[in-house]
């Protein structure tokens, strides 16, 4: 009977999380579920969890938008070049606010923190200028350039990055860096061959976060982004899909079902390193 009561407050949490992944999960069922319904349950007044005639139809309108692929591959280069700037600019960040001691630190450790809780929105018009202006000094980031998209990015990724990535830092012994010197390492190579190792599960948590930010964009892509279609990225071809005589949504739900394929495979590639780096970041 004891047995029983012990396992009692296990099972309801079992239970609670069970309940809560349902819940996030559902609108990610519907998605895909819409993808493949027929425009007549789509449009029905009583929608139903299910469907008995699932189709394609959705997909195959999504393939016939011009310039898919190139929508994809800037998307890709996007989030790719977002991800590899974050990770060494906050890994090195994190590393010279965690190992080294410097006036005004403090204050600038104050100041990307209150990075993080300035809204999106609130920015993105002085962000618009500001890359109108970068345009005429170094057109490759400026509007209309896939450089302006990395830049805004990055600036949003950074201080989430290096807040994470402070924890691991820290939790490097400073006893393992004097070994190191001890056995005749440079800074610079304990940096790289042993520190850069210890953390790596943290840079995988930031790149999953920095990789998501940078892909699912709508709102720079479309402020930036403005008349060269050639440089547009892959939620802009959604975009045709919403009308004025009245929206696809068998279409949309297919283009978003598809845009969250390469998340999924990307969070499969790094499942492992990703748990421990989130739990490290939280520990930290």
């Amino acid at each position: 009977m004891s047995g029983s009561r012990k396992r009692m407050p296990r099972r309801i949490a079992d239970g609670v999380a069970v309940l809560i992944a349902a819940v996030v999960a559902f609108p990610l069922y519907w998605m895909v579920l819409s993808a493949f319904k027929p425009e007549g349950e789509l449009l029905s007044s009583d929608p139903r969890p299910w469907t008995w005639a699932p189709t394609l139809d959705g997909f195959r309108r999504v393939f016939t938008v011009d310039g898919l692929g190139g929508f994809f591959v800037n998307s890709l280069l996007v989030a790719a070049a977002v991800v590899a700037l974050s990770l060494l600019m906050s890994f090195l960040a994190a590393v010279a606010l965690t190992r080294f001691r410097f006036k005004g630190r403090t204050v600038l450790l104050l100041m990307i923190l209150v990075a993080q809780m300035v809204p999106v929105e609130a920015l993105t018009i002085p962000l618009f200028f500001l890359m109108r202006e970068v345009g005429g000094v170094a057109p490759a980031f400026g509007l209309n350039h896939l450089g302006s998209l990395v830049l805004v990015h990055l600036a949003f990724s950074l201080p989430l990055a290096i807040w994470m990535l402070r924890g691991f830092v820290a939790a490097v012994p400073d006893e393992l860096e004097e070994a190191a010197k001890l056995d005749g390492a440079s800074r610079a190579r304990f940096v790289w061959q042993v520190l850069f190792p210890l953390v790596a599960p943290g840079l995988v948590a930031t790149s999953v976060l920095s990789f998501i930010h940078a892909w699912n964009d709508f709102l720079f892509a479309k402020t930036f982004i403005i008349s060269a279609t050639e440089n547009q990225t892959l939620p802009m071809a959604i975009l045709v899909f919403f009308k004025p005589e009245g929206n696809d949504w068998g279409a949309i739900m297919a283009g978003s079902t598809l845009m969250t394929i390469p998340v999924l495979i990307f969070f499969v590639l790094v499942q492992r390193k990703l748990v421990s780096g989130l739990a490290g970041a939280v520990k930290g």
